[in-house]
This record gives C-alpha cells, sequence and structure tokens, in this order.
C-alpha cells in the first residue's frame, strides 16, 4: 500500500532532471541552493585511480555529526530538490547505511526530494537493497570491459597489492549487483569516465551498461583533481573523437546524459558547434549544466566544513556549527572564484564552465564576455 503522505513525483527521464541548475535558475530567475551532497564517509574498499576524493580517503574515522543536526540543516534549505550521498563508499559500514543513510533517504522521500547515492556496488546485495524503498537514483562508476580493467582502474593506488582473483571478485559482485538491482526496478545511473584509458572503449563500455540493465549512461570527461592530478590529460581533440563515436554506436533507448563538458555555444570553433548541434538534436541526450557553486554546496558530515564540491582546492566556505547553508550559499555567491565563472545564456540554457575545465583549457578565456552562438 502507498504511504498517502508521501508524494508522488514525476519520473526522472530527459526532459526532467532536478539536478540540472538551470531549472532553478530559469524559475527564480538567480541560482538558488536547491541541492544538497552530504560526504557520509571517508573510507572506501578501492582507490580508482581517477577518484575525484581520492586524497581524503582514511583507514579509520571518527564519529559523524549527529543525524537529527543533518537534518534540521536541510530542513531550513527553502527549495531544496535534490540530495546526493557520497564518500568514499557509503556503504562501506552495514550500520553506516542502516541508522544514518536510511533516514536521510527517508526524509528526502517523505519531503519530496528527489535523492541518490554515489557507490561502488561492490559489497554484499543486502545493504543495497535497505535504501531501495527509498532511494531515487543508485550512481555507480564503470570504466571496464572486463575484471582486468577493473583490477588496473580500481586498485593502482591502494598501497598494497591486491591479486587479481580478488579484484575478480569484486568485479563480479558489482556486476550482478547492478543487474539485481536493475531487475528489481531501481534507478542505476552507470558513468563512465572519458580519459586515457577509455576513451577508445566506450562504445563496448556503453554496451555492457545496457546489458545491465542500468537505466541511464552518464559520461564525463575526466579532469585533473587529486588521484587524477598526475595523470594523462586528453585534448579538445580526442574529447570530441570519443564522443561522437560514442553517439554513432549507442543504444538510442537509453538516456545518455553527458556533464561537465568542455565545449560551449560561446565557442567560436566550427567542430565545437558542430557537436554542440549533434548533442542537441540526439534523442535521449542531455547535456547536464555542472551542479557545482550554481545549486549545489558539499557538507563534510566528520567536521561540518561546507565546500563548493567534494573535491574543490577552494576552502571551506562555512561550517553547520555556525552557519546556515543558504548563508553559505550566499557567501559563494560573492566570491571572486564565483564571479569568474558565473555566466548564463538563457538562449543555450546554459549556465557557463566548471572551475576545473577552466583551470584545464581556457585559462585565458573570460567566459563572461562571450555570447551563445545559436
Amino acid at each position: 500500500m502507498i504511504d498517502n503522505q508521501i508524494p508522488v513525483l514525476p519520473a526522472l527521464t530527459p526532459e526532467n532532471d532536478p539536478w540540472d541548475p538551470i531549472r532553478s535558475l530559469e524559475r527564480h530567475g538567480k541560482h538558488k541552493l536547491t541541492s544538497v551532497e552530504l560526504t557520509v564517509t571517508n573510507l572506501c574498499n578501492m582507490r580508482c585511480e581517477h577518484c575525484a576524493v581520492g586524497e581524503t580517503l582514511t583507514m579509520t574515522e571518527g564519529p559523524r555529526i549527529p543525524v537529527a543536526k543533518i537534518l534540521q540543516q536541510l530542513e531550513q534549505v527553502e527549495h531544496l530538490e535534490t540530495i546526493s550521498i557520497t564518500g568514499g563508499e557509503p556503504s562501506y559500514h552495514t550500520a553506516t547505511v542502516r541508522d544514518y543513510i536510511v533516514p536521510i533517504l527517508k526524509y528526502a522521500r517523505e519531503r519530496g526530494v528527489r535523492s541518490q547515492i554515489n557507490s561502488n556496488l561492490t559489497l554484499d546485495l543486502a545493504r543495497y537493497e535497505l535504501l531501495a524503498p527509498y532511494l531515487d537514483v543508485m550512481h555507480i562508476s564503470f570504466n571496464y570491459l572486463n575484471a582486468d580493467d577493473f583490477h588496473q582502474v580500481g586498485f593502482v593506488r591502494s598501497g598494497r597489492p591486491v591479486s587479481s582473483e580478488t579484484a575478480a571478485k569484486m568485479y563480479e559482485r558489482m556486476v550482478e549487483n547492478t543487474i539485481a538491482l536493475s531487475k528489481g526496478g531501481m534507478f542505476v545511473s552507470a558513468e563512465s569516465m572519458i580519459n586515457y584509458r577509455t576513451h577508445e572503449k566506450l562504445s563496448e563500455i556503453h554496451q555492457l551498461i545496457v546489458e545491465m540493465g542500468c537505466r541511464r549512461h552518464e559520461v564525463h570527461p575526466m579532469y585533473p583533481s587529486s588521484f587524477a592530478s598526475n595523470l594523462p590529460v586528453l585534448s579538445l581533440e580526442h574529447f570530441r573523437a570519443a564522443i561522437h563515436r560514442l553517439l554513432d554506436t549507442r543504444n538510442r533507448e537509453l538516456w545518455m546524459l553527458f556533464g561537465t563538458l568542455p565545449y560551449y555555444s560561446c565557442s567560436t570553433r566550427e567542430e565545437d558547434q558542430r557537436m554542440i548541434r549533434r548533442l542537441r538534436e540526439e534523442p535521449n541526450v542531455t547535456v547536464r549544466n555542472d551542479p557545482d557553486g550554481r545549486n549545489r554546496l558539499n557538507v563534510n558530515l566528520f567536521t561540518g566544513d561546507v565546500y563548493v564540491t567534494d573535491f574543490s582546492d577552494v576552502p571551506p566556505l562555512g561550517n553547520i556549527h555556525t552557519d546556515t547553508l543558504e548563508q553559505v550559499f550566499e557567501r559563494w555567491g560573492r566570491h571572486p572564484l564565483n564571479g569568474s565563472v558565473s555566466c548564463h545564456c538563457p538562449a543555450a540554457r546554459c549556465c557557463g564552465p566548471n572551475l576545473l575545465v577552466v583551470d584545464t583549457y581556457y585559462k585565458e578565456i573570460d567566459f563572461t564576455k562571450r555570447k551563445a552562438v545559436i
């Protein structure tokens, strides 16, 4: 029986992506805090070379801020639409799932707020099934063609040897869990990085994601951050070629979401404009504006520190012990770094570049002085 007190929300579709900051910008006329990301653990059973928060991962951790305090903070966010739970591996301890994450997800569901968890799905299925009644999106990373790929990528920074047999068992469990959860009705969104390892394999990776029953394939270029800061950085030309190959070969029935792309409608390059037009015209393809610093903040649930992102070099902008999240968001609105990328082209429905993108490819460009080519 459906609880009449819990709102029935519209399905997540290419036309309805509440994580995209363009929605709240168009609704309110300016960026509003509508999304909160919660870092619930610094523990993880993997050490992926591309991990955006790899340098913060630990072997032990202290107590979290009481969940009641977190819910109190979330309650004060007037226009809250989405909550994302991240780590580390949020499901590392079953007790964390049961006693901490589930109450947050229940709160979100009762308030009509969409929820997402970032997980590697390599642990026992039962702990993920605890989340199923309340979770909107199970977000996984999938950058592999086989167990050997998984072994090479997933443990390169572990600091201790991990056998190929151990990695293979984890890989198989991840695939089995994804298939089981997808069959059970969970919305599993698999994210692939475009990087030096994957850019020529994305079509095959995409096919595996389809076979696992995922409801969405997310594709994001990899930028130099944390563990990935010393890895080879692809050129804009390589990114373009990889995206075109993937679009040529993809399953057109599956929602494909591109995020943090380094291409904008204000580009003067014809090859950029050609790709942007294609992305705009392809069925079941969306390009999500970057939420970080537009409509989202990250909260560390051990220290209470609040960041623009969970992997940013920008120091904390406040702390939930002394500030509300709305106050921190207003503070970011006045920050010089925010002003450097705070642009909006209504015709292109573009909210401007990510700070990492600018630092990697466009240091000499003032995006606030450019206009979209439509």
